[in-house]
């Protein structure tokens, strides 16, 4: 029996380098802060501005992509959010001065912000088991999670932070070649369209307004409020609360990373046998029981086992995310799915901000049994909208 290597194949693999390159592009910053703030002499908080920018430009940028794609095409998107990467890179490399270093970083934020939304519409055009794609593709961001940064902190320590932050350049450079090569242009949905239509008020508010897509929004909302305060404060949960060296904090953060790469693919998959709403609450509960675990529980076993639960429920995109498309026509899916993804994106990056402002307040007891709720909340909603029939 002879293996075929089929083009959808391809696509799938090279749309989730794509999303490794502007994933890791974003990741390498951060191991290097501590140099970045002594050259330039600004403080932490200063530099904390500017990736603060860098991830709302990154999610700004998800609706007007879609739009761009619906009229040039999915492949220049997805170019130009690959290639601006490595650009953005090098000029954060060759910043002479903090002022062009914080430009360059919201300008790295945009770039890569155009490319998850185009790279899901294309997948969804592809691929008829649209949470597998997905899913799959977005196991390309927990996967630069875990390379990125380890990367970037050895090249740091060895060379400095300005060969550390270049190596955005170095991996995305590749793979624009790659899937400038291999993945063929594709035909624009709405190609005569002038774009300042897309942007008027009254069609979004109608889109979003939609019960089942509104109702995705919100579930998304909270998902993406526990994925962002997680990924921020992991490690410094594990040293201050759960009394972890710094080493293990690290090497556990990047297992997080680890599970969740794996996983990705099977919550999409699963999502497809199974349905969307079973798949999603299944994720929240894992993730709530995994936080729960790292509160209540000490001990190796019980870090190991919420490491499984946290990695594997907060991949809960895989299953959610294609709700959108299923509820998208085919001719809003590229601009409507970049809608979403800013609007839940934007409001869900507070939850960083609100959780170490809790943690510093209340504990980190109490920050952590914030998102154990919210994301008890989406499997309640979820579990109401089946039980009595709610059409959301």
């Amino acid at each position: 029996m002879t293996f075929t290597w089929r083009y959808r194949r391809t696509v799938l693999v090279l749309s989730t380098l794509a999303f490794f390159a502007t994933m890791a592009g974003r990741l390498v910053i951060s191991p290097v802060v501590p140099a970045i703030t002594d050259e330039f002499g600004v403080s932490n908080g200063v530099v904390g501005l500017g990736l603060t920018g860098l991830w709302m430009a990154y999610f700004a940028a998800q609706f007007p992509s879609g739009v761009f794609a619906d009229r040039f095409g999915e492949r220049p998107i997805i170019l130009l959010a690959v290639g601006g990467t490595a650009v953005a890179s090098l000029l954060l490399a060759l910043s002479p001065l903090f002022a062009v270093f914080v430009l360059a970083t919201v300008a790295l934020g945009a770039v890569a912000g155009l490319h998850y939304s185009v790279a899901a519409t294309l997948l969804t055009r592809t691929y008829d088991n649209t949470g597998f794609a997905i899913g799959f593709h977005n196991a390309g961001g927990p996967a630069a999670g875990l390379v990125a940064p380890v990367a970037a902190a050895w090249v740091g320590v060895r060379y400095g932070w300005r060969p550390a932050v270049a190596l955005g350049a170095a991996i995305a450079l590749p793979i624009f070649v790659l899937f400038a090569w291999r993945v063929r242009p594709t035909e624009p949905r709405r190609p005569d369209q002038p774009m300042r239509d897309r942007f008027e008020l009254g069609p979004l508010v109608e889109m979003l307004s939609r019960r089942k897509i509104a109702f995705t929004v919100a579930l998304a909302v909270a998902g993406a409020f526990v994925w962002q305060a997680t990924a921020s404060f992991l490690p410094t949960f594990l040293v201050e609360y759960r009394g972890q060296s710094e080493t293990t904090a690290g090497a556990v953060f990047s297992a997080y990373f680890v599970v969740q790469a794996v996983t990705q693919v099977g919550v999409g998959a699963a999502s497809d046998r199974f349905g969307r709403e079973v798949s999603t609450a299944g994720c929240m509960l894992s993730a709530a029981a995994g936080l729960a675990l790292l509160v209540a529980v000490p001990g190796v076993v019980s870090l190991v086992a919420a490491l499984v639960l946290v990695g594997t429920g907060l991949g809960w995109g895989g299953a959610l995310l294609p709700r959108f498309m299923d509820e998208l026509g085919d001719a809003e899916q590229g601009a409507g799915f970049g809608l979403v993804r800013t609007v839940y994106g934007v409001l869900g990056s507070v939850g960083s901000v609100a959780t170490g402002t809790l943690a510093d307040l209340f504990g980190w007891a109490v920050a952590m049994g914030v998102l154990v709720a919210l994301l008890s909340l989406v499997v309640v909603a979820l579990a109401a909208n089946w039980a009595f029939d709610l059409g959301y």
